[in-house]
């Protein structure tokens, strides 16, 4: 999807097919939308849809303990973040049972950065509703939000409702809630890609907002666990020998960051996303080069 902030790493580092001179921000590599649709690429499903799989063969594909829903309930991005995006947030549980559209709970692996990036997340602390108001007015939000530098291998958890800005030179994956909800509080004065002013959801942004969310760190690893939520588990394996998808009868997501991994005949390289579905669960993983690493994104047991 072309952004004006993007840029065209998903090419030159993970080697997707972009077109030309398009400065491309982000790629929906598994989704079940309305909008999008992640397609089978090979294997027994070849050519069929998620959601296809998700209605007539959950079962089999994801586990039969997978919880009721319309839709896969994840959604996973590759974005690559030229120039910094936008000061946003997810509205909440309680902002979208008001109405205020779908919550999205979010984490990101950062798989490249320059020397320097950084993110905005979460609020300096003391910093209150009025401040962000009277900043918005002056240009001047970035003041008052927590800033963190981040490196290649950092990983940090946005929940709902916290104000969060993606900085220049970030190449990253994001694990999120299937949903397309946000509102942009600032957006450095930027037009959109035709010349036209980017549009902005100030009054919903700031009902939004968790304004008791101070200064919060990056994901401290609880061994090969990032996040473990109600949303989403999300492990990092370091792959130095064949190792079992799964040890339970449910479908694992996996992308290959570095190195490249074989599974079932399959080669994956960095950037490649891959599903092991529940019947296959003792399907094994062989890395296949040097420094080979993965994330593997799962549902909660």
């Amino acid at each position: 999807m072309e952004r004006a902030w993007g840029g065209r790493r998903l090419e030159s580092v993970f080697g997707k097919k972009l077109p030309p001179g398009k400065r491309i921000g982000e790629s929906w590599e598994v989704v079940d939308r309305p909008e999008a649709q992640s397609v089978v690429r090979q294997g027994p499903w070849h050519g069929r849809t998620l959601h296809e799989l998700w209605r007539d063969q959950r079962s089999e594909i994801f586990g039969a303990e997978i919880p009721e829903a319309p839709r896969f309930p994840i959604l996973v991005k590759l974005l690559d973040a030229q120039q910094r995006l936008s000061v946003q947030v997810h509205p909440d549980a309680a902002a979208a049972a008001a109405g205020s559209g779908e919550t999205k709970t979010e984490m990101w692996y950062f798989a490249a950065a320059d020397s320097g990036a950084e993110i905005y997340a979460g609020l300096r602390r003391g910093v209150e509703r009025g401040h962000l108001e009277e900043a918005v007015r002056g240009g001047r939000v970035a003041d008052f939000l927590h800033r963190i530098e981040v490196k290649v291998g950092d990983a940090f958890f946005v929940p709902s409702g916290r104000v969060h800005a993606i900085g220049a030179g970030n190449l990253l994956v994001e694990i999120q809630q299937n949903s397309d909800t946000t509102f942009r509080l600032f957006d450095w004065h930027r037009a959109e890609l035709d010349g036209a002013p980017r549009p902005l959801q100030i009054e919903a942004a700031l009902q939004s907002i968790d304004f008791h969310d101070f200064e919060p760190e990056l994901i401290r690893p609880a061994g090969e666990t990032l996040v473990q939520c109600p949303h989403f588990v999300v492990e990092k394996w370091s792959l130095k020998g064949a190792r079992r998808a799964s040890g339970r009868p449910a479908f694992a997501l996996f992308v290959c960051l570095t190195g490249a991994v074989e599974a079932n005949a399959v080669r994956i390289g960095p950037g490649e996303f891959f599903l092991i579905p529940a019947s296959a669960s003792a399907t094994e993983l062989q890395p296949v080069a040097a420094a080979t690493s993965v994330l593997r994104i799962t549902l909660p047991a």
